[in-house]
């Protein structure tokens, strides 16, 4: 058996990780870990998640993530970084968050607030890569890897493959998305109170200043072997989960 520990359990991705390790027949769930939910039933804030529904919500800290196969970092960005360097080499540490996704550190200090922390091997395995290669073989034998963001997970897949053979323009790229409210998290908003969502959409980040925006254009750029500039707008709609890109 393979085992997995999960750090920021307690988050709608962590709690996602979670149930895809329960149904997985080689995996074995070991330590789940969290912030301000430290100390709490896992069943209290996943009731979904019945067979781990008495584990206790740790501290995340090196100690307790060590002795485990594989470690997934469900963090928000900037916490990753830090302590996935002091995980040893030989453990296979996944990050669901933004640290290790681009590839440019002039595009990360431009959408975020945190130090580059330099990127790791993308884990999008179907996304096609200009001079034939594929991102699958980048990945083999890969102990550290950086999980896509939601948006550029759907828009690559959809626009990757036009762009590897050849018949998008690079400079003719508008994408429009709906995204539900669980991509922004647990944490309590105003703006994604029910009242406020439901019968409404509303866009943000207008026009490409979403911080996905370079994920995707170094996805699209990589398929179609030059760069490539996206005009890119995300709305939230009122649905708790899923995105419709066009």
């Amino acid at each position: 058996m393979i085992r997995a520990a999960v750090a920021g359990a307690s988050g709608y991705a962590g709690g996602e990780i979670l149930r895809l390790l329960l149904a997985h027949p080689q995996f074995e769930v070991g330590a789940v870990t969290a912030a301000s939910s430290a100390g709490e039933r896992l069943g209290a804030v996943h009731p979904h998640l019945v067979p781990l529904a008495d584990r206790v919500l740790k501290g995340t800290d090196v100690q307790t993530l060590s002795g485990h196969d594989v470690v997934f970092l469900a963090l928000p960005h900037g916490h990753s970084a830090a302590l996935a360097a002091q995980l040893p080499d030989s453990v296979v540490v996944i990050d669901c968050g933004a640290d290790f996704r681009l590839e440019s550190e002039s595009a990360w200090t431009t959408f975020y607030d945190t130090a580059y922390a330099g990127s790791w091997p993308y884990g999008l395995p179907e996304l096609p890569v200009a001079a034939g290669s594929v991102q699958r073989e980048r990945l083999a034998g890969a102990r550290r890897i950086a999980v896509p963001g939601c948006y550029p997970t759907g828009i690559s897949l959809a626009l990757a493959p036009g762009f590897a053979a050849g018949l998008l323009e690079p400079d003719d790229v508008v994408v429009v998305a709906a995204s539900g409210t669980s991509g922004a998290g647990k944490s309590l908003k105003p703006h994604l109170l029910g009242s406020e969502v439901m019968g409404s959409m509303s866009p943000y980040g207008v026009g490409g200043g979403h911080r996905h925006t370079p994920e995707i254009e170094q996805n699209l750029g990589r398929a179609a072997g030059e760069p490539v500039t996206v005009s890119f707008t995300p709305t939230l709609a009122p649905m708790p989960r899923g995105i419709l890109a066009t």
